[in-house]
């Protein structure tokens, strides 16, 4: 199975102050998939999330990231993978904020997106546990299919039979 990658974005976890309960719940939520769980923490800093971001996105085909999705001025987690994304997924984080919805209307707030790199899923969920795990849920459906055809694994085409529809070879960012 693939290997996922659990970013939790918090200055209170970076610091050691605070309990990382919702990369926990998210590393069980991806374990009980199938995938192999790796994972990592950084402040809520645009540079330090890109760095993270930057070394693991390569290195695994999906990569959540908890927290930094909100209003407030240190909620930079949107801004740090846009600029890293080649594109974004609309359709991801509307899934992700309709289920949200379910649970408060404040669901409409959160920033949460999800985009590719290469040919990594990177996306980004709410720092609250219930937040992140209610947006895992509601894209379980269409990972798998998601990830295959980031592979290259399409009825239509491979990877091995040419150029991207953009006209662009595979590039140093794809991942084995």
């Amino acid at each position: 199975m693939d290997t996922a990658f659990v970013l939790t974005i918090s200055d209170g976890v970076a610091a050691g102050t605070r309990e990382d309960a919702s990369g926990d719940a998210l590393a069980e939520r991806l374990a009980g998939l199938g995938y192999t769980v790796e994972r990592g923490v950084v402040p809520d800093d645009l540079s330090a999330i890109v760095a993270q971001v930057e070394a693991q996105a390569g290195q695994c085909r999906l990569l959540v990231s908890t927290g930094g999705t909100g209003l407030g001025p240190r909620d930079v987690t949107p801004q740090a993978l846009q600029q890293m994304l080649d594109y974004e997924i609309p359709g991801f984080g509307e899934v992700m904020r309709a289920a949200g919805r379910r649970a408060t209307p404040m669901a409409d707030l959160s920033r949460s997106l999800a985009g590719v790199r290469g040919r990594s899923l990177l996306v980004a969920v709410p720092g609250s546990p219930s937040g992140a795990t209610e947006s895992l849920d509601a894209l379980v459906p269409l990972l798998a299919h998601a990830l295959e055809t980031l592979g290259g694994h399409t009825q239509h085409a491979s990877v091995d039979d040419g150029p991207r529809a953009s006209g662009d070879a595979p590039t140093d960012r794809d991942p084995p």
